[in-house]
């Protein structure tokens, strides 16, 4: 793993042996195969007593890994035939949302997705996944076209927040994140969306106002980063760990609370640690959870979609 986790020293230094043990067998007549598996069931009992155990804080450091699957990952693992759609036909096109028409299966559909990049050439080039209001308003054409042509929405958020610059300011950053809100509850298309990492504020509920919204085990999702809760309430972003624990922002939190409808589990270690069984499980619920949506009438979804948003939260004002 490219990127350890302070929490996973012990087990990073059971790996390095383990990799020690592999080179050596490499140079020399040597049989480690049964050390290694033995050290290997070691490591993974140390990774799920380790993960079942993950602080909210913990959990936001596994949410944001430079090693854990994007967008473009799971675009190329669960779709086929995709056909991107760039630009906003206003402004420009913006690299940090990245969309347009695609097969889950045998089901054609419309793709969105926040995309974080993997180096520093492709953080660059999508913004870190911080979309600026052109972003907002291009997920917005989406999302018509996908109602024009009665085709079912797949959302992946994966965002710390929309950019905060001057310039998305000056173009109306907030007017974009509410237009796009708006329109995602007017579309009478099924709608789906997965937090595959991070969902930081508006900029992750603009392309999460759906009919079911999934979450992957250790991703989080927040109206703010731990950082910027800290800063505001306490003046002092050393207090982000306790800041965490506050917002209930992980996925049981927020399933306890009926902000999100399904927890999607993760491979021993969090996905950074095995991509493709990752995105296999990706697919197989939100290929249930579309099959789903696609099953109720598609004249109640749109006044269910709303029903859902506007009833989360009552039982903690009654």
């Amino acid at each position: 793993m490219s990127f350890p986790l302070e929490f996973e020293n012990q087990v990073l230094a059971i790996e390095n042996k383990i990799k020690e043990l592999r080179d050596a067998s490499k140079l020399g007549d040597i049989d480690v195969a049964a050390e290694i598996s033995r050290m290997q069931k070691k490591v993974d009992k140390l990774l799920v007593n380790i993960y079942r155990k993950l602080t909210p804080w913990q959990k936001v450091q596994v949410a944001r890994h430079p090693d854990r699957p994007k967008f473009l990952d799971y675009l190329a693992g669960m779709f086929t035939d995709f056909v991107e759609l760039s630009g906003d036909r206003l402004c420009s096109e913006d690299r940090a949302i990245i969309g347009g028409f695609a097969k889950l299966g045998g089901i054609k559909c419309v793709i969105i997705g926040e995309e974080k990049g993997r180096d520093t050439e492709s953080r660059l080039e999508h913004n870190f996944g911080m979309a600026k209001p052109e972003g907002y308003r291009k997920a917005c054409r989406l999302l018509d076209l996908a109602n024009r042509f009665n085709l079912p929405v797949i959302s992946f958020i994966d965002t710390s927040g929309a950019f905060p610059g001057i310039e998305s300011e000056e173009r109306g950053q907030a007017e974009a994140i509410a237009r796009c809100m708006e329109k995602s509850f007017q579309i009478n298309a099924a709608f789906i969306s997965v937090v595959i990492g991070e969902g930081g504020s508006g900029g992750a509920i603009a392309i999460a106002s759906s009919d079911y919204i999934l979450m992957l085990e250790h991703a989080v999702y927040s109206v703010i980063s731990p950082e910027g809760c800290a800063s505001i309430l306490w003046k002092d972003d050393t207090k982000s760990e306790i800041a965490a624990e506050a917002q209930k922002l992980t996925a049981p939190d927020l399933l306890a609370l009926k902000v999100i409808d399904k927890i999607i589990d993760e491979p021993i270690g969090g996905a950074h640690r095995n991509k493709e069984e990752t995105i296999a499980k990706v697919k197989e619920e939100v290929s249930r959870y579309l099959c789903r949506a696609l099953d109720v009438p598609s004249d109640l979804r749109k006044d269910l979609r709303r029903q859902k948003f506007i009833s989360m939260g009552n039982e903690f004002l009654s």
